[in-house]
């Protein structure tokens, strides 16, 4: 039994030790003082403003929460997808996501939910080899879907949810 808790599951357990008070106090909140007290903000890749035609963000904070969208295998300076075996697609997913991690001022291990999108479900074991490799311990919980196709060819895409202390 480990004597310290890793950051993912003490900012759970703070969470769900005091949800009733939180609970309290938000109802007691006029409608106008909620919406105060939470904003939106959008994340980038850092040297990367949002395009006025986006049509996503790739990342949104609000409060302490991080919803990251879906990465795709490519390399971020030449935009290809990179080489294969699954597994160095998978590393350059996560790669992906750990910058826009970073950017909002989180890291891997904050990371409290991933789904994982395969286009071919048979990589699924390699897949988990090279996923295991940035979550090796403590990993957030993890949903995988098999996919006929994503966009840009990627043969994997991977989002997740964390949080910012």
């Amino acid at each position: 039994m480990r004597a310290r808790k890793s950051n993912r599951r003490a900012f759970l357990s703070s969470a769900v030790g005091c949800g009733a008070a939180v609970g309290a106090a938000t109802v007691a909140l006029p409608a106008a003082a909620k919406a105060a007290t939470a904003r939106k903000k959008v994340i980038t890749r850092p040297g990367e403003a949002l395009q006025s035609g986006a049509v996503l963000s790739p990342g949104i904070q609000f409060g302490k929460l991080l919803f990251i969208s879906g990465a795709g295998a490519h390399d971020p300076k030449t935009h290809q997808v990179v080489a294969g075996p699954i597994g160095n697609q998978v590393r350059q997913c996560l790669e992906n996501l750990k910058t826009v991690l970073e950017a909002a001022g989180s890291s891997m291990d904050r990371v409290l939910k991933c789904t994982v999108f395969l286009t071919d479900i048979s990589d699924f074991a390699e897949m988990n080899k090279a996923y295991h490799a940035f979550f090796p311990s403590d990993p957030p919980a993890r949903s995988t879907i098999a996919v006929k196709d994503l966009p840009g060819n990627s043969p994997v895409e991977i989002e997740c949810y964390a949080y910012v202390d």
